[in-house]
């Protein structure tokens, strides 16, 4: 009887601990990424408006995509591979449509991702909501 509920124990603090971990590579990965799409939300804003900006919004997008794909590795181990996959496809959108200047398609596609990534960062947090 002790030997079984000692396993539970070690098994239940186990659990938690991984959890912990996996939470804070989430968080801290769409934080990551949702703050970069914020800075290039900001660019295509500008370039709606016909005005001149500093940075180039192929190459803020080229970031955010090699961030993704160094994320998404890791990510697919403790994430449903279909909410990632919405991220990507957003992604996809987004430089779809900034190759064509499209800005505010794109504006909408990055408004997408964000909250896509916000999405998944509460879903996948530990709460009692969550659990039930």
């Amino acid at each position: 009887m002790k030997r079984e509920l000692i396993t539970c124990i070690i098994i239940i603090i186990l659990i938690v601990i991984l959890n912990t971990v996996t939470q804070g590579y989430n968080k801290e990965s769409a934080e990551e990424i949702s703050s970069q799409l914020q800075e290039l939300k900001e660019v295509v804003l500008l370039k709606i408006e016909e005005k001149e900006t500093k940075k180039n919004e192929m190459d803020i997008l080229k970031e955010i995509t090699e961030n993704w794909e160094e994320r998404h590795e890791k990510l697919a181990y403790f994430i449903e591979h279909d909410e990632l996959e919405k991220v990507e496809t957003e992604l996809q959108y987004v430089k779809a449509n900034l190759e064509v200047q499209e800005y505010k398609e794109s504006m909408q596609n990055i408004e997408n991702s964000i909250f896509i990534l916000n999405h998944i960062k509460e879903k996948f947090t530990l709460q009692i909501k969550n659990i039930f």
